[in-house]
């Protein structure tokens, strides 16, 4: 039987970090909460499980993550946000591969599936929307640019398991467009950090396409109002992050 820690980063998340351990009891072996100081009743919530819990200054979520997967005391980890949680197919799936004969994969991907306002967002670009989230924690790290981070696998191709998690990110579309003109601000910085240009015609060009991709292609009609509002409010996202980079 492989042994499993589950990690998670934290800041007051009251209202999430419940439902993240709920799920994640009946597979870790481990779970380790790393959290940047909240001020919130987070800590008093994680006191109620048997989790352990470190406090750690937080520099990015990149920085962060990699932090996380370095207190864990098993090889192999499962990195969750605290607004996720596996889904019941999800679950079976890691109880069966932990009890499953050793293979030569060092991670896998699993479906994410968010929760928007009252209903799933099932297209829109959205989903499935595959994050490499269980793997050997020396066969690779966390990178990608900040706030967007993405676990990568130093040399191998991962495998991936069956069942969906579930990100309960945004109540609607107030809580997206506030979110996502914090993630472009940040964003924006990183760009500037790694010495990234975008051109004047790219940033009024690249929001429109990334629309008509995402509402016409990638199906977010189907999704009714909820596909309008994750559809231009993304758009808005890419033409904000390229507007404060310029300004930068």
């Amino acid at each position: 039987m492989k042994k499993l820690s589950a990690v998670i980063i934290t800041f007051n998340e009251e209202h999430n970090i419940a439902r993240c351990l709920d799920s994640l009891v009946a597979v870790a072996d481990e779970i380790v909460v790393v959290d940047s100081f909240s001020t919130d009743k987070t800590k008093e919530i994680c006191s109620k499980y048997s989790v352990r819990f470190i406090e750690n200054p937080f520099a990015g979520h990149i920085q962060q993550k990699n932090f996380a997967k370095d207190c864990a005391t098993h090889q192999w980890v499962l990195s969750l946000d605290a607004d996720e949680a596996l889904s019941e197919k999800l679950t079976q799936s890691i109880l069966d591969w932990k009890s499953s004969e050793a293979s030569d994969l060092e991670g896998y991907k699993v479906n994410r599936l968010t929760h928007y306002g009252k209903k799933f967002v099932k297209h829109s670009g959205w989903y499935p929307d595959q994050k490499l989230r269980l793997f050997l924690k020396d066969k690779g790290a966390w990178g990608g640019m900040n706030p967007h981070d993405k676990f990568e696998l130093f040399t191998t191709k991962p495998g991936h398991l069956k069942g969906d998690l579930l990100h309960y990110s945004f109540t609607g579309w107030r809580n997206h467009l506030e979110v996502n003109i914090k993630f472009a601000k940040i964003a924006a910085q990183s760009l500037k950090e790694a010495g990234k240009q975008k051109r004047a015609w790219k940033r009024f060009v690249s929001p429109w396409f990334q629309f008509i991709q995402n509402y016409l292609f990638r199906l977010g009609f189907l999704d009714g109002i909820t596909g309008i509002q994750v559809c231009a409010i993304s758009a808005y996202y890419t033409y904000l992050k390229y507007k404060i980079l310029k300004s930068l």
